[in-house]
């Protein structure tokens, strides 16, 4: 796609570093060069020459409810940034990567470890209204000013409405994707029978942004199974900006439709991890080129037809539709499709013509950046200290872009220590990353930490505070979502869904609110004080520790997928113990569970001044003993299997 100067979407598993690494620091692919050469023949197993200024980047960047593998540093490496609210073959019911399927190198784009399965919830966990979803399209573009902001619906009744509502919140881009997309993992019952198709969605988004003067400030775009040159012109004619094609292109690298992407047997190498099976992939890059080529073709002989000379001209024109002769056949009698074709008589832009207005020139990262220039410019170490107010929205996120950029993940940590002082506006300490340490003297609102990237997040009352900090509430719903990497320490207790698709950071919290560490897929999490409701719902992986004061907390814990040992003393525990490898993949030495649990408690206490760690450390040897392990089930057999592999000297390929 980037050869013919279009965008390939990364899809939600992320998206390999070194694909845009090398673009980034300037190095261009040369003739000759391939696939193998470039990502690893470990990776590759049919290995595709490139052309001479080819580019690995996928330009668009999908950020969905898995939030796998959205680093900093990946957001930044965009063109445009698409949050997939749902799929045209699946609205609204997420995804599951079976753990059979999760490779090593899988595993390592996502953040998490092979063999264990990879749950993308329904719903974005930060987004119950169109607030929310504003509030993130703000997080995504304080990552990456420059990246456009895309949110994909859903074709359905009503979607001109979720559309308007998008536009609202200050999107640069809608995606109408019609029913008959999808991946072939999509189940049979949905594929048949949810969604609408991609014509009516797009006429109603059309007609309704017209009707609300906000069709010019979004560009549209319509998919799901184009495949013609006639697909696009029609489209274009209800008024896309854009198309997207999916399927095609894969039919023409070689896809013969089996619907076994969920099963790993491909029997044409498409969608497996089996080495075996990959081998037999004959696509190459001039296929699709190839088939771009027709169809662009195609669509350049139809506006000759129809007197145009550009595709902006098409767009909007229904008028140019011509549909006397199908609703003449005998089998359309009876159907009125005056209303897809209606045209809004009004005067505002029916196609894209100006830029959305994101505010950020008012956001407190300018002075954060000019005041942490010393660090960004030589990788000198720099602390402040500033005011912040709620006003002060996802604070710390575009410092976080400017070291991603400069320096990807290999700032060291705490080279830029800010104190802030206040109460934090949402997103507080979003997509930090790594080498920036925040300590919020203050509280926070929702968000906290959100898919943070390798920074350290602290948050402690202010010396004026009376109260006990694990009796009351010092920062909002959603924290640490979808965090990949990094620290926060939590003099207090979090809102609702707690480090929800949480899958590295490491936290110490005072207590928390209901559905804690919710499809965790990795990280170590421990709770001093109560929790809610359903803890650990659909958690496959990582760790939490709970302290169990009052014994109740297996009524709390939804057990499904989970089991609750006791933590054991390090001469209790025995050495070849899968805990100690859990450690060993958080970057530790082969740790007990009362190692990693005290080391964390004692570096909260450092932190925060929390009164609870003091308190818990003074009586160790009784406080270890009413703290309980959450060991989700799949994530204990996959650490198992790896330090089988791993005393046996083999590779975790292998394993």
């Amino acid at each position: 796609m980037n050869r013919i100067g279009g965008k390939s979407n990364t899809g939600e598993g992320g998206e390999d570093p070194v694909r845009y690494q090398q673009e980034l620091k300037g190095i261009p692919i040369k003739q000759g060069e391939t696939l193998a050469s470039i990502l690893g023949a470990e990776q590759i197993k049919v290995d595709i020459p490139l052309l001479d200024g080819d580019s690995l980047r996928s330009r668009i960047k999908q950020v969905a409810s898995g939030r796998f593998g959205v680093t900093a540093e990946y957001l930044n490496s965009a063109d445009q940034i698409q949050i997939k609210m749902a799929q045209g073959a699946k609205p609204g019911e997420g995804g599951q990567l079976p753990g059979h399927k999760v490779s090593e190198y899988i595993a390592k784009l996502r953040f998490s470890v092979p063999g264990v399965g990879l749950i993308s919830p329904p719903p974005h966990h930060d987004i119950y209204s169109i607030e929310d979803l504003a509030q993130l399209i703000h997080d995504l573009k304080n990552a990456n000013p420059k990246a456009s902001i895309s949110v994909k619906l859903v074709s359905e009744v009503g979607v001109g409405t979720v559309a308007t509502g998008v536009a609202k919140a200050k999107a640069d881009h809608v995606v109408v994707a019609g029913h008959d997309g999808g991946t072939g993992a999509s189940p049979l019952s949905s594929v048949k029978h949810a969604g609408t198709p991609w014509e009516l969605g797009l006429s109603e988004t059309q007609q309704t942004l017209v009707l609300n003067g906000l069709r010019g400030r979004v560009r549209v775009q319509a998919d799901g199974q184009m495949k013609t040159g006639r697909d696009v012109a029609i489209a274009a004619m209800l008024g896309a900006d854009e198309i997207g094609f999916a399927t095609a292109p894969l039919v023409v690298e070689g896809c013969i439709m089996m619907r076994k992407c969920h099963l790993n047997t491909c029997p044409v190498g498409v969608a497996t991890q089996d080495p075996v099976l990959r081998a037999k992939f004959s696509g190459k890059p001039e296929y699709v080129v190839n088939y771009f080529f027709f169809v662009a073709e195609e669509v350049r002989q139809i506006m000759a037809q129809l007197g145009l000379r550009t595709y902006d001209e098409m767009i909007g024109r229904v008028d140019l539709l011509d549909k006397s002769k199908a609703i003449s056949h005998w089998k359309a009698q009876g159907l009125d499709f005056t209303k897809i074709f209606h045209k809004v008589e009004k005067d505002t832009p029916f196609k894209h013509v100006e830029l959305q207005d994101h505010g950020l020139d008012k956001a407190l990262d300018h002075k954060l950046i000019a005041q942490a220039q010393i660090a960004l410019n030589s990788g000198e170490k720099v602390s402040f200290i500033s005011p912040v107010k709620n006003v002060n929205r996802t604070v710390g996120t575009m410092l976080s872009g400017e070291v991603a950029k400069k320096f990807g993940s290999t700032l060291p940590d705490d080279t830029i220590h800010i104190q802030l002082q206040g109460t934090a506006g949402q997103s507080f300490a979003a997509f930090l990353a790594q080498g920036i340490t925040l300590d919020l003297v203050g509280e926070g609102n929702d968000y906290v930490g959100k898919g943070l990237s390798g920074g350290r997040v602290i948050l402690r009352p202010n010396t004026e505070f009376r109260g006990r900090a694990v009796d009351n509430i010092i920062c909002g719903n959603t924290v640490l979502y979808g965090a990949i990497a990094g620290e926060a320490f939590i003099n207090g207790v979090a809102g609702e869904r707690f480090a929800v698709r949480n899958s590295g950071a490491t936290t110490v919290v005072e207590g928390t609110g209901d559905h804690g560490c919710e499809y965790m897929t990795g990280g170590t999490v421990i709770v001093l004080g109560e929790t809610g409701r359903n803890f650990a719902a659909g958690m496959s992986g990582g760790i939490a520790y709970v302290f169990d004061e009052h014994g109740d907390f297996a009524t709390k814990c939804n057990m499904a997928m989970v089991t609750l040992q006791p933590v054991l003393s390090s001469l209790e525990q025995q050495a070849d113990d899968t805990a100690l490898y859990h450690s060993v993949l958080r970057g530790g030495v082969g740790e007990s569970d009362e190692a990693i649990l005290r080391n964390l408690i004692e570096r909260h206490f450092k932190h925060t001044g929390s009164t609870r760690a003091r308190n818990l450390l003074d009586d160790w040897a009784r406080s270890r003993a009413k703290f309980v392990k959450v060991f989700p089930i799949e994530y204990q057999r996959a650490l198992a299997d790896l330090q089988q592999a791993a005393q046996s000297n083999l590779t975790q390929k292998a394993a």
